[in-house]
């Protein structure tokens, strides 16, 4: 939960700072994708929640176990910051797997088929983040 609060708002902090030729491009795709992100914390909360668990209670909370780094720096060039986020997204990928394999393992079938949408998702933040960032041949 922790990882996905703090790829949200270090998402919406490249959306709100990134500069230069592909702004209008790169603005739009970090918004769409800070939503995305948003609506999945929400629906993960909720369903820790429905199973008795407990969910991030502050900023510090999040400070304190967030794995995903925060980037506080004053400039980033536009094509770090996506490739950042790729790396991110790509971590968030891989620890949702785990949990999914633990809710398959335990017979969580709903964890489980909201974890497949969720890393469906990962996946193709990450794959529009590569491909944005890729150069051609």
């Amino acid at each position: 939960m922790e990882e996905i609060f703090a790829l949200y708002v270090k998402t919406k902090n490249f959306h709100w700072h990134v500069s230069g030729p592909h702004f209008r491009d790169y603005h739009l795709l970090l918004d769409d994708q800070g939503e995305q992100i948003f609506a999945t914390a929400d629906a993960i909360a909720e369903q820790v929640r429905k199973i008795g668990g407990t969910t991030i209670r502050s900023i510090a909370h999040i400070a304190r176990c967030q794995r995903v780094r925060d980037n506080d720096e004053d400039y980033v060039r536009p094509a770090d910051m996506l490739e950042e986020l790729r790396k991110d997204n790509e971590f968030l990928v891989a620890r949702m797997r785990e949990t999914n394999a633990l809710c398959d393992g335990t017979g969580a079938l709903a964890g489980a088929s909201l974890l497949e949408n969720w890393i469906d998702e990962g996946e193709r933040r990450v794959w529009s983040l590569f491909e944005t960032t890729r150069r051609g041949a």
